[in-house]
């Protein structure tokens, strides 16, 4: 406890020393002002009404100084409160400015008038000490041995006391104080739910491109070394080419994995640009499946829309491979405002069930985020997914 009295009573030093440049001016141009034809001499005790004249100018500097820094460094540091920090914003407000302006006279103002009972109280305090043994004179008074100096000692021990407690006190009033008026306003606080709300609706898209990615790939290895292992014997080309898009899509994994964890590193340099519409060609070749690919130009396709279409059509052909059968049919083309896609099995049975799991559902919310229509599960014995997405956005 005497620990944190220490250091609140150190800001409290620290406010008055601040009000010092202040009150300076202050007492200097009163005595120019004064009349009596010269500066005042700044040792003097600072007359009250400089004190009350100085704390309007301590406010007006604290709306535009930018103090609010230093404040909530020396609140957390020596007052031992928490002051959640604001978000950085290019301009400040004016709710903020009055708020650091308040809390600024509040701490200059209680700081300095501490500070001069300090710098009063406890010299006075130590010359009453030896009074009682040994006497003195004080402004031409004469203090004599024995009872009348062991009150001077009482006095200046009470006044010693007093100090104490006003300092605690108005240390704890600042500590109060400090929170409300130096944390975040209510349009910071705003601020940054909306930030949380971005960098979670980024790892959002972060977790679905995850999924269809690596999801994709893994599918894409599982069935391919199915197939390899089944006609390694008697058909080794085939097995080789199975292999082949094994790797393929194994290194696309690892690329599409270094990205995403790049992006959640916050370090965004160095990393692989997201994939588009005009990658499908890798992205059929390193499937391993037999896709008939019925592609338009897609040039005109806005850059948004065709990396999202991109992940549509990965986790489509992935389910195609994998609950369908057959050769797998891909077709996209732009019609009109639209961009159509169709990616399925042209029949032979659907295997491993009927359901698109979380792969369906990451495509529904690009789907929905896009404005546009998504249609996926068993069809014609097969899998189909047949979306629709406006290539501009409407109101």
């Amino acid at each position: 406890m005497a620990k944190n009295l220490a250091r609140r009573w150190a800001c409290l030093i620290l406010g008055g020393a601040m009000l010092m440049p202040y009150m300076m001016v202050g007492v200097l141009l009163s005595g120019l002002l004064g009349g009596n034809g010269r500066p005042a001499d700044v040792l003097l005790p600072v007359q009250l009404g400089v004190f009350a004249a100085v704390l309007p100018v301590v406010a007006l500097t604290g709306l535009f100084l930018p103090v609010r820094g230093l404040e909530v460094n020396a609140a957390q540091g020596l007052l031992g409160v928490q002051v959640d920090t604001p978000p950085r914003q290019a301009r400040r407000s004016w709710q903020e400015r009055r708020r650091t302006a308040t809390w600024f006279t509040l701490h200059l103002g209680i700081g300095g008038l501490v500070s001069g009972c300090t710098l009063a109280g406890v010299p006075f305090t130590l010359w009453t000490l030896p009074l009682a043994w040994h006497g003195s004179t004080w402004l031409a008074y004469d203090i004599g041995p024995g009872w009348e100096g062991f009150l001077w000692t009482l006095m200046g021990l009470g006044l010693l006391v007093a100090l104490v407690a006003a300092a605690a006190g108005a240390g704890a009033l600042l500590a109060r104080l400090a929170p409300v008026l130096l944390g975040p306003t209510p349009s910071e606080r705003l601020a940054a739910a909306e930030d949380r709300a971005r960098a979670l609706a980024e790892r959002n898209r972060l977790a679905r491109e995850l999924h269809d990615s690596v999801g994709h790939a893994l599918s894409v290895v599982t069935l391919q070394a199915a197939a390899a292992a089944r006609v390694l014997d008697r058909d080794p080309a085939t097995a080789r080419t199975a292999l082949a898009a094994i790797e393929q899509s194994a290194r696309s994994a690892l690329d599409d994995l270094d990205h995403v964890l790049g992006v959640l590193r916050e370090d965004r340099a160095g990393t692989a640009p997201q994939a588009t519409l005009a990658d499908l060609d890798a992205l059929v070749r390193a499937s391993g499946a037999e896709v008939r690919a019925e592609v338009g130009d897609l040039s005109g396709v806005p850059a948004v829309v065709s990396r999202e279409a991109y992940r549509i059509v990965q986790e489509a052909l992935t389910n195609a491979i994998k609950h369908g059968q057959g050769p797998v049919r891909l077709a996209a083309a732009v019609h009109g405002d639209d961009l159509t896609l169709l990616v399925g099995n042209d029949g032979g049975g659907a295997r491993h069930g009927s359901s698109g799991g979380r792969g369906v559902t990451g495509m529904r919310e690009r789907v929905r985020l896009l404005r546009g229509e998504l249609e996926a599960g068993p069809a014609e014995g097969g899998w189909q997914v047949s979306v629709r997405l406006p290539l501009r956005s409407s109101p």
